[in-house]
């Protein structure tokens, strides 16, 4: 199956700005030690793949998924092999006292990669997953970045979101409140991050969820009004590793919108999926028609679909990677976008939200009223919507 092709491509993203610095990339990976963080996620994974390739001195990979964990080393030894630097892996949550203990042991790297993060939009439907999101997305990140300063690490990358850009859920708000986390810290360490599309096939993604739905046979499900960008992830691994290595501190890395990156709805997606394994993609009307058809049509070459207008909360309308008042730099990398930040931030409102969650985490009680109250105080424009309606109630 051709990713490319599905998202409407025929050709990779970053070829040549990888191609451009292929050579430094060669010569600063094998001197040096890198931790991964959330290494076992789609990003992670691949973010990892490409700097085994390069042959590091040291690569050790944190993730609290065992089973992922055992995927990615499988994966890197089927198509690399083997390299002569330390490279291990650790089953292990970074907000647990064991993770503290792994980085005391040693905790020495030069450079230093968060791509740990929920990143659903249905995990902020209930009190408590969304503050387990403010704890992996935020507050993990602080403790992280505190123990890399300590470290004496190079640099600090975190994978960020386009929903960081104007953001009109808690998982973006959460991404944009992490960005001034960093910027804060940007003053002791030097940082970068990138914002970047939907990563086609991901871990839990929509896309993902058409080979779980034709493995078992069941309808496939796409809302039909909502267009995204789209990178594969190996593009998401080379747009990660590129900020990591290259970003001056601050900068926040993004795919140029053009012509080689253009915006496709889920829905077209899947038609085009269903034809290219030999299916004809028919159109439901109902969630129990497409469930009654799915247990006859598809041994005649029919896939029952059920593509719908999208209504539930947390949904943005369009993406963006930026907005009007940040400063872009556009000519360094062919098919790269640059946000050039300046140490912007208010300590005070940092230190209020943290001494606000860790208050409601010691009593064990919060409403989530009152975290979404809080992310407008960081957020003043932040343009919640709430609609009543979550994707977990949904096919």
């Amino acid at each position: 199956m051709s990713i490319l092709s599905l998202i409407g491509r025929d050709k990779e993203l970053f070829v040549q700005d990888v191609s451009n610095h292929e050579a430094e990339l060669q010569r600063i990976i094998a001197a040096s030690t890198f931790l991964v963080i959330g290494g076992a996620g789609s990003i992670g994974q691949a973010v990892t793949k490409e700097i085994f390739k390069r042959k590091p001195c040291k690569l050790h990979v944190v993730d609290i998924s065992e089973n992922n964990m055992v995927e990615l080393v499988r994966d890197i030894r089927s198509s690399y092999g083997y390299i002569d630097g330390d490279f291990q892996t650790f089953a292990l949550d970074v907000g647990s006292v064991e993770y503290d203990a792994f980085i005391k042991a040693d905790g020495k790297y030069d450079y230093v990669l968060n791509l740990s993060a929920l990143k659903h939009v249905r995990s902020e439907k209930d009190p408590f997953t969304l503050m387990r999101m403010i704890d992996v997305n935020i507050l993990n990140t602080e403790k992280t970045l505190l123990q890399s300063i300590a470290n004496k690490s190079k640099k600090y990358f975190c994978v960020s979101t386009d929903k960081a850009a104007n953001p009109v859920n808690m998982m973006g708000a959460s991404k944009r409140i992490m960005e001034m986390f960093l910027m804060r810290r940007s003053l002791e360490i030097s940082i970068s991050t990138a914002r970047f599309a939907n990563v086609a096939f991901s871990d839990g993604s929509l896309l993902h969820g058409f080979n779980q739905r034709i493995q078992k046979r069941q309808p496939i499900v796409a809302p039909q009004d909502i267009k995204r960008y789209f990178v594969t992830p190996k593009e998401s691994g080379e747009l990660c590793l590129l900020s990591c290595i290259f970003g001056e501190n601050m900068d926040i890395f993004f795919p140029k919108l053009s012509e080689e990156l253009h915006l496709i709805t889920f829905a077209e997606i899947a038609a085009k999926y269903l034809k290219q394994i030999g299916y004809e993609p028919y159109l439901c009307t109902s969630e129990d028609e497409a469930r009654k058809l799915a247990e006859t049509w598809p041994a005649e070459g029919k896939w029952p679909c059920l593509f719908t207008d999208s209504d539930t909360t947390g949904e943005k309308d369009f993406e963006e990677f930026f907005t009007e008042n940040e400063t872009l730099d556009m000519a360094r990398f062919q098919n790269l976008g640059v946000i050039k930040n300046k140490p912007t931030f208010d300590n005070q409102a940092l230190v209020n939200f943290t001494q606000f969650i860790n208050e409601r985490k010691n009593v064990q009680s919060w409403t989530k009223e009152e975290i979404v109250d809080l992310f407008h105080k960081m957020i003043p424009d932040f343009g919640h919507k709430e609609t009543g309606k979550y994707l977990d109630g949904k096919m």
